[in-house]
């Protein structure tokens, strides 16, 4: 009988409740919500972005501005992974200049992607600062970027993947480690 290679390790309740927590550590740690700005990675990350952005509404009583990056042109394996790179849309309606941006993605593992995210943020203008809210963080750097918010820690070994299924996506809400050796995300 073939081996399960697939581990939940959150589940939406789970998720939710690590959404909750980060937007009352980003209230706390930002003295509440003045000046702050919320910025997803596209796909997933923008879709965390929204729901982050719900949450803090609630809490601060005010309404954030949410905004999608797509980094594709930025990342510094364009080349070598794709032959012809998918561009999606940025969408930034909203002034970044001395705002705090929090930017959200879904994975945080070399570095990398955050790396490109950044690049591609001050392309818009200078804020005041940029901090980084992850759902799951496995570590793995490969670049001294940490987030400043995590939803949860899974030390992961790098033949495993990280999969994040998000019901506005995928139908689902749910973290999975995949154990099959496929390694990546």
């Amino acid at each position: 009988m073939p081996k399960d290679t697939t581990v939940r390790i959150m589940n939406e309740k789970s998720i939710a409740l690590a959404l909750t927590r980060i937007s009352h550590e980003i209230i706390e740690r930002n003295k509440g919500t003045d000046n702050i700005v919320i910025i997803g990675i596209r796909t997933r990350g923008a879709i965390l972005a929204e729901r982050l952005a719900e949450n803090l509404s609630k809490i601060g009583k005010v309404a954030l501005p949410v905004g999608v990056i797509d980094i594709t042109l930025y990342r510094d394996d364009v080349q070598d992974k794709l032959d012809q790179p998918v561009v999606q849309k940025t969408d930034l309606l909203f002034d970044i200049v001395d705002k705090v941006v929090v930017l959200v993605d879904d994975v945080i593992y070399t570095g990398r992607t955050i790396r490109a995210a950044l690049d591609a943020i001050i392309d818009f203008g200078r804020p005041r600062a940029i901090q980084l809210a992850v759902l799951i963080d496995r570590g793995h750097r490969e670049l001294p970027i940490g987030p400043d918010f995590i939803g949860k820690v899974v030390p992961t070994s790098r033949n495993e993947r990280v999969e994040v299924h998000l019901t506005e996506q995928d139908g689902v809400d749910e973290v999975i480690i995949d154990r099959s050796g496929r390694g990546g995300v």
